[in-house]
């Protein structure tokens, strides 16, 4: 794995999402990530914390750019329960769940996050406002309806399909209502 090309991947993808403007203040950002898939294997067979730093310090760029709280979603073995701060689980009203992901359970981005972030917890579920699918991890029972996908040029992360979305109010009222851009 070339680490430069990595790293100016996920720039250029970060850069994709700041310029697009969808994201605010305090939204809440879910990544779903397998670091094998980027790695150019099967999907929870090749995890790697060397990917998983990198991904995390490009994520952290997205964090001070936009001001969104980044939430890092676990594997299928952990349920997809999500690693936040937990000021983001009290500002929320999460579920904690007892459980410290690990390369084998939780997968090797969600158990880096785990490490690095500054007061981590893991909770259960969120309704997140937008999200980065990185390797067909399924992110999408953690985002808000409507989940609207986004077409960036940047469909891939090393050797991984990458997949956004964001979200937008429900539209109601029918035919008289009348609705914002």
């Amino acid at each position: 794995m070339n680490k430069e090309q990595l790293q100016a991947d996920l720039r250029y993808l970060i850069e994709e999402w700041v310029d697009q403007g969808h994201l605010q203040e305090g939204d809440r950002f879910v990544i779903g990530c397998s670091t094998s898939e980027v790695a150019g294997e099967r999907i929870g067979t090749a995890g790697s914390e060397d990917i998983a730093a990198i991904l995390f310090n490009e994520w952290q760029t997205l964090q001070a750019q936009t001001g969104v709280e980044l939430c890092f979603q676990c594997c299928e073995h952990l349920n997809r329960a999500l690693v936040v701060e937990r000021r983001v689980m009290k500002e929320d009203r999460l579920s904690q769940v007892s459980v410290v992901p690990v390369r084998q359970a939780g997968g090797s981005m969600a158990a880096y996050a785990y490490q690095h972030l500054t007061d981590p917890v893991v909770v259960e579920e969120i309704e997140a406002d937008a999200g980065i699918d990185i390797g067909e991890t399924m992110i999408g029972m953690h985002l808000k309806p409507v989940a609207v996908p986004l077409r960036m040029k940047q469909r891939a992360i090393g050797n991984a399909r990458v997949n956004h979305a964001r979200t937008r109010p429900k539209l109601i009222g029918g035919p008289r209502a009348v609705y914002p851009e």
